[in-house]
């Protein structure tokens, strides 16, 4: 059985980004060389890829054409290698097609259908996105957390999960310090594991 891990870039009050729409893109991360090259690696061990609509459509604006860009560094052209080659689902109503090694599901049953996915990979499936990630905590499929946790305080903005109010007990799995001031987390979700053992 396959595990879904909920990789986010937060700031120091769990806010993922200040301005809305930014996705991820704003001034206050800290992604250097250092840190880039272990989400690389990290990214590069997954069985597979689910990305919600927003998240995917930003990835693939951007990646794809960094593969060839020669003014990119190499460790930002090797992550669009590895992203425009992994496999991925795309979850959404809207979209009926998409390029770079993905499949598209309907957002109608996408519990049901990521639930059978999760039962039949080996390996991590990562989950990009903030309102697919919560569905899948609030369905009891979300069994780890990888926070990136970058030395700023946003004040406002989009949390971690969209609009979850109870309670989540958590296992540290690894913590990892970075030169910039970046921290890594992975937490494993406690009752997701538990129910998934019944």
């Amino acid at each position: 059985m396959g595990r879904f891990v909920y990789s986010m870039n937060v700031s120091l009050d769990l806010l993922i980004e200040q301005v809305p729409g930014d996705n991820g893109a704003g001034e206050w991360l800290r992604i250097d060389e250092e840190v880039h090259r272990e989400a690389n690696a990290r990214t590069r061990t997954l069985a597979l890829m689910v990305h919600g609509r927003v998240i995917y459509e930003v990835m693939e604006e951007y990646w794809p054409r960094a593969r060839e860009d020669a003014s990119l560094p190499d460790y930002m052209r090797e992550y669009a290698e590895i992203w425009t080659s992994k496999p991925k689902v795309l979850v959404s109503r809207t979209r009926h097609d998409a390029d770079h090694n993905t499949r598209i599901i309907g957002s109608d049953d996408a519990i049901e259908q990521l639930a059978a996915l999760r039962a039949q990979t080996d390996g991590s499936i990562s989950v990009g996105g903030a309102a697919l990630a919560t569905q899948l905590l609030r369905a009891g499929l979300l069994d780890e957390l990888m926070v990136w946790t970058h030395p700023a305080i946003l004040g406002f903005g989009r949390p971690l999960f969209d609009d979850y109010d109870m309670p989540i007990d958590l296992d540290l799995l690894e913590q990892r310090s970075f030169k910039q001031g970046v921290t890594l987390h992975r937490y494993a979700i406690q009752d997701v594991r538990e129910a998934s053992s019944c």
